[in-house]
């Protein structure tokens, strides 16, 4: 008898070794390597087999072009975010923490399309998906429920129907009895995925994948898995805020600069098409500390609420945290107004927050950081009507940032009268609303005082 080679596979970054070791050499993570037999590659295992069809080459100017069809869901934040709706044949890898409401969202939309949806999952059961569905809008009840983890019998059953749209929940819970691994390894993701890619291609069923997320924040499995899907969405947000974000972090049919906000409610997530109105505290309700930023998420325009709370240190050590916002930034800013202003920032202790649970990484949102720490400083609210977008430079200079007629026409919408910005001498010379440096604002906004 031929001896059972074995190979030591990263469960996190897919790196193969002949041997164990403790810290995978690739990506550094401890404790990640799993012992997996080596398939013989002459065998050809039945996921293949069900899925395996000849191919011809064919000319470039002999295939049929036109616009691609499109599944519109009713959801118009997903249809937004994919790009239009769902493309028949594509496979759309969705990944989140668990709780964040990946199953809640994706099970709403299967029962709102007028067509038949298969929902396979491998983690909970049909009473339970059940209990979950009778809590959501429903339009038309054409959703099958599928408990099976097995590949080889989802796949068959699968050829037989032929459903236009199928929610694999999760990719992780999926295996075939033919690898000897277990289900969520490297091997097992790698292969389902594939099986189930060649699927959609050749019968142009449309798949959603849930995937698992590493402590980390990125998704779990091999990268290889992220490159094989058509498109990577990922569902963020704190879960004890009523917010969520659904970003695109690849898509082969669309922009990957497409944003959609959902808000949490007791009856499932509703799409938010006003975002700034809800975010935003009454004019009459804000204090010193208090800057509203207009932001651009993806093509997005989106007016935030900057808070900083800045108070003198109780203890030793000066306390800095940030919430929905970079925590170096923020300190790269604080030092700014230190070394350029001349205020002493050293002794305090300072907290943001951006409201919502919102994050956000636009640069723009710089200007309106300092604001706000300065309105805290001097204990000295902002103007009314009054938003700020500008990059804020480690000389105190301030840099224009993209896009904004559109933040200018998003805080118009919303009865802002003024968008303090960097000026631009082609464009806004002369304005009143367009200042040079971080000083020439101060000395407008807060007079004396600084």
């Amino acid at each position: 008898m031929s001896k059972i080679k074995t190979h030591y596979q990263c469960q996190s970054c897919g790196a193969k070794f002949n041997r164990w070791m403790g810290r995978c050499s690739s990506c550094g993570d401890w404790n990640t390597l799993t012992e997996e037999k080596i398939q013989d590659a002459g065998k050809l295992g039945e996921a293949a087999k069900l899925t395996l069809t000849q191919s011809a080459p064919i000319q470039l100017n002999e295939v049929s072009g036109g616009e691609e069809y499109r599944i519109l869901t009713a959801d118009e934040e997903l249809n937004r975010v994919l790009g239009g709706g769902i493309v028949p044949g594509s496979l759309v890898l969705l990944g989140g923490e668990p709780g964040i409401g990946k199953s809640t969202l994706l099970l709403q939309t299967a029962r709102q399309l007028p067509m038949p949806v298969w929902y396979v999952s491998g983690e909970e059961s049909a009473r339970q998906i059940k209990m979950r569905a009778d809590r959501l809008p429903s339009q038309d009840n054409q959703v099958v429920l599928f408990t099976e983890t097995e590949l080889n019998r989802l796949l068959r059953q699968l050829k037989e129907a032929l459903p236009p749209l199928v929610i694999i929940d999760s990719i992780q819970t999926l295996y075939d009895a033919e690898i000897e691994s277990a289900p969520g390894s490297v091997s097992q993701i790698r292969h389902c995925a594939a099986m189930l890619m060649r699927l959609a291609k050749e019968e142009g069923i449309a798949l959603f994948l849930v995937g698992h997320i590493t402590k980390e924040g990125a998704l779990a499995g091999p990268k290889i898995l992220e490159h094989m899907v058509d498109t990577v969405l990922q569902f963020e947000g704190e879960r004890h805020h009523a917010y969520r974000l659904l970003r695109t972090l690849k898509n082969r049919f669309g922009s990957t600069a497409e944003l959609g906000i959902y808000q949490m409610q007791t009856d499932g997530l509703h799409g938010v098409n006003n975002p700034s109105a809800f975010l935003l505290t009454p004019a009459h309700r804000r204090q010193s500390g208090t800057a509203i930023a207009a932001s651009l998420e993806g093509n997005r325009p989106m007016l935030i609420e900057i808070q900083v709370l800045v108070s003198r240190a109780a203890y030793g050590t000066p306390q800095r945290s940030a919430t929905g916002f970079d925590n170096r930034r923020l300190n790269m800013l604080l030092a700014v107004l230190e070394k350029r202003l001349g205020i002493q920032l050293s002794t305090m202790d300072i907290f943001l927050n951006v409201t919502g649970g919102l994050k956000t990484d636009d640069p723009a949102v710089d200007l309106a950081v300092c604001v706000a720490t300065l309105s805290s400083f001097y204990d000295k609210a902002m103007p009314d009507k009054t938003c700020f977008a500008a990059e804020v430079g480690l000389g105190g200079e301030l840099r224009p940032v993209s896009r904004v007629d559109m933040r200018e026409q998003e805080s118009k919408r919303l009865g802002f009268n003024y968008l303090i910005k960097a000026r631009d001498f082609v464009e806004d010379n002369g304005s009143k609303s367009a200042f040079e440096t971080l000083s020439e604002l101060t000395e407008r906004l807060f007079g004396s005082n600084s």
